[in-house]
């Protein structure tokens, strides 16, 4: 049996910029994604910490080392510059594979979208 587990996340990053004109999705600096393992256009869910929106997008790559974080298309109303979101994805484990020790991926950024706890 397969049972849907946390992969990875990135805690407390601070939105940088909302486009409602864009078609959707939430851009991240390419180099925090692979960090934390999430690939281009998986899958995610995002919350935001200053208004408890939850949206469920896919991750699309942002300029690397620009530390920016994009929320874009309908997501631009569900948060504003500014904000800290905490970014989720799941993927299917073995159950087996969860006893052993499955361990998510989290990093932890500081208010410049820098990473303070990589673990």
């Amino acid at each position: 049996m397969k049972i849907e587990v946390l992969k990875s996340k990135i805690h407390k990053a601070v939105v940088t910029q909302a486009d409602l004109n864009y078609e959707g999705s939430l851009g991240i600096d390419q180099d925090i994604m692979d960090k934390v393992g999430l690939l281009p256009y998986e899958k995610i869910l995002v919350s935001n910490l200053n208004n408890g929106q939850r949206l469920e997008t896919y991750a699309i790559p942002a300029e690397r080392g620009s530390r920016c974080f994009l929320l874009n298309g309908s997501a631009a109303r569900l948060g504003a510059v500014g904000d800290r979101i905490i970014i989720m994805n799941f993927a299917y484990y073995d159950i087996e594979e969860i006893k052993k020790g499955h361990k998510p991926t989290v990093a932890v950024l500081n208010e410049m979208n820098e990473i303070e706890l990589l673990k």
